[in-house]
């Protein structure tokens, strides 16, 4: 019979779990998606853009995709986060006609709803996907009058636990594998030898998760996450991860390595961690990563800055580049978030029990009626 873990040990939580499945899930999922046909059923839409909606970490995935693809041939892709679609529709939807991507772990998040609602009111004929984790979410049944498609990610994915891991990453990838046309559909999977882009990242995953709880140390007063290019998008997540697990006990900001010093940098104080997220040294933003590492060790030798990225503090090799790799930077944070939070004996799936202001799905905000 099991025994069940001690406290003081991350793997009696749901969330540590569901970081750990991750590579397992992406595996699985690569031989599941249909890539060939639903890029086909993408570009018979005639659209010339492509918005990428959500909220909070889902709304993260789309800046990341942005960022990543940026300048590649193709409708014009942009991050639109539903909180901002809601609050201002008719900004956004007045005669237009873009696809839109809506990502929702539950799928039933007030604003995910609120995005349907100005959808069918304004933008009936804009066609739909829907990436999804619950199969009983409304971006799961609700489909609308316009042409939609849903895209239901395995049931392990929809995370129990308060902070999004393996939803936020498989959703990611599903992204990356239907809208970078620079990979091809075959790639994603590789059937002959059950490789491809997946698997490569599955693996990589699975041997870089058992040496992170000693690279990332005890936790800190405060904490940085900066990068470039996705990986400035990646950061948010990493900070946000951060916050979240730590009920806030953990102040973190993000940015991006250039931007830094323009102001954000005023946040940093003795005790501070400040990760770099890098990529390949055969990126163009490469240097400049690695100047700002040398500058914030100059200049805060109180605090610890960490090189996350290939041959850095934190080794995270990059065979794929930093678009694809992203959520291998970014599970370094929430490993790191679960052990901290552990350590200052929190409820890791539940950080905000008992507080009423945060819950794993944001509800209760009230919708208005959409003027035609």
């Amino acid at each position: 019979m099991t025994e069940t873990p001690e406290s003081g040990d991350p793997a009696r939580w749901a969330t540590w779990r569901e970081i750990h499945a991750q590579p397992g899930i992406w595996r699985d999922w690569a031989a599941t998606l249909d890539v060939a046909g639903l890029r086909d059923w993408i570009a018979g839409l005639g659209v010339d853009e492509v918005w990428f909606c959500g909220a909070g970490t889902s709304a993260f995935i789309g800046d990341i995709v942005v960022a990543g693809l940026e300048g590649v041939p193709g409708p014009t892709l942009r991050a639109v986060p539903t909180t901002d679609l809601v609050a201002r529709p008719h900004a956004y939807l007045t005669g237009r006609r873009p696809l839109v991507v809506s990502f929702g772990r539950s799928g039933n998040s007030s604003e995910s709803i609120g995005t349907l609602d100005a959808l069918d009111a304004l933008a009936p004929h804009a066609p739909r996907l829907h990436i999804t984790c619950n199969a009983d979410g409304t971006l799961a049944a609700r489909t609308g009058g316009s042409e939609t498609r849903v895209v239901l990610l395995p049931p392990a994915t929809h995370d129990a636990g308060f902070a999004m891991t393996s939803s936020f990453s498989t959703m990611l990838l599903t992204a990356l594998a239907l809208f970078d046309a620079s990979v091809a559909p075959l790639s994603i999977w590789d059937e002959a030898n059950e490789g491809g882009y997946l698997h490569t990242l599955a693996d990589a995953l699975e041997a870089q998760l058992p040496t992170l709880p000693d690279a990332i140390g005890d936790a800190p007063a405060r904490a940085v996450f900066v990068g470039s290019g996705p990986l400035a998008h990646a950061a948010r997540e990493c900070a946000l991860k951060v916050m979240e697990l730590a009920a806030g006990a953990i102040p973190a900001i993000w940015g991006s390595s250039l931007g830094f010093r323009h102001g954000p940098k005023s946040f940093v104080t003795d005790g501070t961690l400040i990760a770099v997220l890098t990529g390949p040294d055969d990126t163009h933003s490469a240097p400049y990563d690695t100047d700002l590492i040398a500058e914030l060790r100059d200049q805060y030798p109180a605090s610890r800055v960490l090189s996350i990225g290939p041959g850095g503090d934190v080794d995270i090799p990059m065979p794929l580049g930093p678009l694809w790799s992203a959520p291998l930077s970014i599970a370094v944070s929430q490993v790191a978030g679960v052990i901290w939070a552990d350590a200052m004996d929190l409820d890791v799936d539940d950080p905000f029990a008992g507080r009423g202001t945060l819950s794993r799905v944001v509800s209760g905000v009230t919708l208005y009626p959409v003027a035609r």
